[in-house]
């Protein structure tokens, strides 16, 4: 059982060991530190290709992909220096998730430069839920990915990429997220109570757009606002390109290019325009939540990832952060559907809080879907899986949260 969660910046206690042993580690020199520098971890990654490392890095890539990715990854680095303000424990995970980013970058590379037909793999039109985070875009998108018409992605290759072979069938990917997500889960005992994860459940892409830098999964971890900011205003191409090209991948080697994927992030919302133009025969689905509930929980989330990397974390700050981002995603979605011709189906939170089997019906109905009993019931087994789950306590958390909140004021 997961303690009770006092306040949005509460930390684990594991955590808190875990970030003191680190730094007293480092300055007595028991263990070196963590170098947060992009020449010292793209060497590191580099090295197991020796001559071959510009053709990783090149694999499948134009030259305007390839630069893209190294501007952000030095800006990145950059931001996080400056401006996160990381304890011990911060600093070794930001370590260890960008020296990630860049030996997958690389190993993609490689796999494109010896297998180029991976991404001539055809895509049928995808059903893209679009919305706020905490809008519903979770239940909408496991719900859809139930279909067994439809194909999904799940958290083992969300967050490893890159296809092993052999390893992949020995079930290797598997055995090393359920590790990862314990190791997490005893990190961050809330985690699984805001966002639920499993090795091979429905994931979101989330770490595919990441896997080339995108800004969204790192400004829920880290103050880094000079590079949210450059990369909001940025053109993602890049990135999205990067993020076919996996999809392409992972539809290949798991042999479900022939199902239309499901698929949702909520940063789409951001870059709605960039995914219409990259998957112009998509079928959207909106979210549609109050705007104040979508703040609260998204900065219930922000809050919990944040405190458990950083010492100097301000709850207004993150606010901020999130009521600007509802604002910006509020404003893009709007602008890139004046233009959009394709189908669009809309479901509200409340709508699905109140009758999921009638809101989903709907949106197969706006979408031209045809909903059939296999669906059906492969989405009532979802819905009776998740009602003992454990993100309905944080809903519990957010009621704590805003009945201290009023008896402070």
């Amino acid at each position: 059982m997961a303690p009770v969660r006092t306040h949005p910046l509460a930390r684990g206690a594991l955590a808190q060991r875990t970030s003191d042993f680190l730094g007293k580690a480092w300055a007595k020199g028991w263990l070196p530190p963590p170098e947060l520098d992009p020449d010292a971890l793209w060497a590191l990654a580099a090295k197991p290709y020796g001559a071959r490392a510009a053709a990783a890095e090149h694999g499948g890539r134009t030259g305007e992909d390839v630069a893209d990715f190294r501007e952000r990854f030095t800006r990145i680095i950059a931001s996080v220096a400056a401006e996160a303000d990381l304890n011990p424990l911060g600093r070794a995970m930001a370590w260890g998730q960008l020296a990630r980013v860049v030996k997958n970058r690389l190993a993609l590379g490689a796999l494109w430069e010896a297998q180029p037909r991976l991404l001539e793999t055809p895509l049928p039109a995808p059903i893209i839920v679009v919305g706020h985070m905490r809008s519903g875009t979770t239940r909408l998108h496991k719900l859809l990915a139930a279909d067994p018409a439809f194909s999904h992605t799940r958290y083992c290759d969300a967050y490893h990429p890159v296809p092993q072979g052999l390893r992949t069938r020995l079930g290797v990917k598997r055995l090393v997220s359920a590790f990862e997500l314990r190791l997490l889960g005893l990190l961050n005992p809330w985690m699984q109570s805001i966002h639920p994860m499993a090795p091979t459940a429905v994931e979101e892409e989330l770490a595919w757009i990441s896997a080339a830098l995108h800004h969204s999964i790192y400004e829920s971890q880290w103050h880094i606002p000079s590079y949210s900011a450059w990369s909001e205003a940025r053109d993602p191409a890049a990135i999205y390109r990067e993020f076919r090209r996996i999809l392409q991948t992972d539809a290949a080697t798991r042999a479900i290019a022939d199902r239309p994927r499901v698929m949702k992030v909520p940063a789409f919302a951001e870059d709605l325009d960039t995914i219409l133009g990259l998957f112009p025969d998509a079928r959207l689905v909106l979210a549609e939540r109050a705007h104040e509930a979508v703040l609260r929980s998204a900065v219930s989330l922000a809050a919990n990832q944040m405190a458990v990397q950083s010492d100097a974390c301000d709850l207004a700050a993150i606010e901020a952060r999130w009521r600007h981002k509802i604002a910006l995603r509020e404003e893009r979605i709007a602008a890139a559907l004046q233009g959009w011709r394709g189908p669009v189906a809309r479901a509200s939170f409340d709508d699905l809080n109140a009758d999921w089997q009638s809101a989903i019906a709907r949106v197969y109905a706006e979408l031209g879907l045809t909903l059939t009993p296999q669906a059906l019931a492969a989405m009532r087994r979802t819905m009776a899986a998740s009602e003992g789950g454990q993100h309905h306590a944080h809903a519990g958390q957010l009621a704590r949260f805003a009945e201290a909140e009023r008896r402070g004021a």
